[in-house]
């Protein structure tokens, strides 16, 4: 009892100092608003229009323009609103399934993978926090995959994933395909001619005059950067503008086949995905607003850039090297991420305590610890980037999450495997199809990618679903699971 109460006080105190601290404002003004009115009502009506009629007609000019002057120059001047109607995830059929055992089944069929290689592909997907039931395309469910995996496969990946996501989210939203004006599509490692957008233009007989863009080589967090493309088209777009937003990977033509260690993660962790958002200027059929997108580039430093790298092994077999000081430039990028979106979304509460928290350390001593902001002040919901379970853990710590507050992307990650951009809105998807999101309710975004970038998004809910349809309609009832430090299989 003793132990507690002590806890109890400091969070009641806490609790005190938030409220006062957030509502300052309101605290000072009612007062001084409850002192107007009562000097008013002293003086009385003809008072008030005897002083009204001394005024100079110059004073009375200013006080009615300039108000109206600055509350117009505000309206045009601040950014115009941006709004996401609604999204969609594609979902893999039970024929694309790879449990571990087929997997591995598969890799011993690569000449190049030797025992020790195999022995650590196990290791590693016990360890992973992926489940027995994500999905790899079409191609890579022959054998030998390599040899399988031609360019004709990847447009056919293309075209299950990116198409399906968009028909979905057509249906969902009830909007003709002449009806978006803005198509941006970003995916990093496939990149043929014609493009991405060209290909979508063409199934959907888009108009002529659409701004189209494919974003390639961006990593994981592009998918918010392709938000934020989308955005600023938006705002300088005529009022009911809409934006379509795809976000895949496709891997069909990236299964490597050498024995580096280090390009052997990706084949491990990868899956099959994509998205697609529907976004607008207009808030009608509005079902989340966009607040705040808000990116950080660390690529002036050589070992961020080459921390997630495309090249050949020894032996000249092409695929992706993940560093492995990864997380510790992920951690570098992420704490420049939070410095900069800190402001914009934090309560005043904790941005005095971070302001004092960094002079302290500048001015009285470095053996200060830096606070770290309490972000579940901020935001309801957290999407965390799925790219593995040692990325959620370090993400989680860092912030101080909860367990239940990193359950989406734990679940995204073992349902669905890191379906690199995507895996935010399979996270989305998880908590509106939990029945967790609430109006009101502010979702907090984060992406990682090469380059090394790490980029955010905040939105807030205007409408929740109507209901829990999607990428996890089959499974939702399951989840969340518990998800072993080893998985024995």
């Amino acid at each position: 009892m003793s132990s507690a109460s002590p806890v109890l006080g400091g969070e009641r105190l806490k609790a005190v100092y938030r409220g006062v601290v957030d509502n300052f404002l309101a605290i000072v003004a009612v007062p001084i608003v409850a002192a107007a009115l009562v000097a008013a009502a002293r003086s009385g009506p003809e008072e008030l229009l005897r002083r009204l009629r001394d005024a100079r007609p110059v004073h009375l000019f200013l006080a009615a323009f300039l108000p109206a002057a600055a509350a117009t120059v505000y309206l045009k001047m601040r950014p115009r609103a941006v709004y996401m109607v609604d999204h969609a995830c594609f979902r893999a059929g039970p024929n694309c399934r790879v449990p571990f055992a087929t997997f591995l089944e598969h890799a011993k069929q690569v000449p190049v993978l030797d025992e020790r290689s195999i022995r650590f592909m196990t290791r590693l997907l016990e360890r992973s926090g992926l489940g027995e039931e994500t999905c790899l395309p079409p191609a890579q469910h022959y054998i030998p995959t390599y040899k399988y995996c031609s360019l004709e496969a990847a447009r056919g990946e293309v075209d299950l994933v990116v198409f399906s996501a968009i028909d979905d989210l057509l249906a969902k939203t009830g909007i003709s395909p002449d009806a978006i004006d803005i198509l941006v599509v970003n995916c990093s490692l496939f990149c043929p001619t014609p493009s991405f957008v060209d290909m979508i233009i063409n199934r959907y007989k888009l108009r002529s005059d659409i701004r189209s863009t494919h974003l390639s080589g961006m990593g994981c967090s592009a998918g918010l950067i392709s938000v934020g493309l989308a955005r600023s088209l938006l705002q300088v777009a005529p009022h009911g503008a809409h934006a379509l937003v795809v976000s895949t990977e496709t891997i069909t033509p990236n299964y490597y086949v050498g024995r580096e260690r280090a390009m052997l993660l990706p084949n491990c962790l990868f899956r099959i995905g994509g998205a697609a958002a529907l976004l607008s200027n207009s808030p009608a059929k509005a079902r989340f607003r966009l607040r705040h997108v808000v990116r950080t580039l660390t690529g002036a430093k050589d070992n961020a850039y080459r921390c997630v790298f495309q090249e050949e092994d020894a032996e000249g077999h092409r695929g992706i090297n993940l560093n492995k000081d990864l997380m510790a430039i992920a951690g570098d990028a992420l704490k420049a991420n939070i410095t900069a979106i800190g402001p914009l979304v934090l309560p005043a509460s904790e941005q005095l305590l971070f302001a004092l928290s960094f002079i302290a350390r500048k001015v009285v001593s470095r053996r200060f610890k830096p606070y770290i902001p309490d972000f579940r002040t901020a935001f309801e919901h957290f999407c965390i980037h799925a790219g593995g379970r040692a990325v959620i853990d370090e993400l989680q710590r860092s912030l101080g999450l909860s367990d239940e507050q990193v359950e989406a992307s734990r679940m995204a990650l073992h349902r669905f495997g890191n379906t690199s951009s995507s895996s935010l809105w399979y996270e989305l998807a998880y908590i509106e199809a939990k029945g967790r999101m609430r109006r009101g309710d502010r979702v907090w975004m984060i992406g990682f990618g090469s380059g090394f970038k790490c980029n955010s998004a905040a939105w807030e809910c205007i409408q929740p679903p109507r209901d829990a349809d999607g990428p996890w309609a089959t499974s939702i009832h399951r989840y969340p699971v518990d998800i072993p430090d080893v998985l024995k299989h």
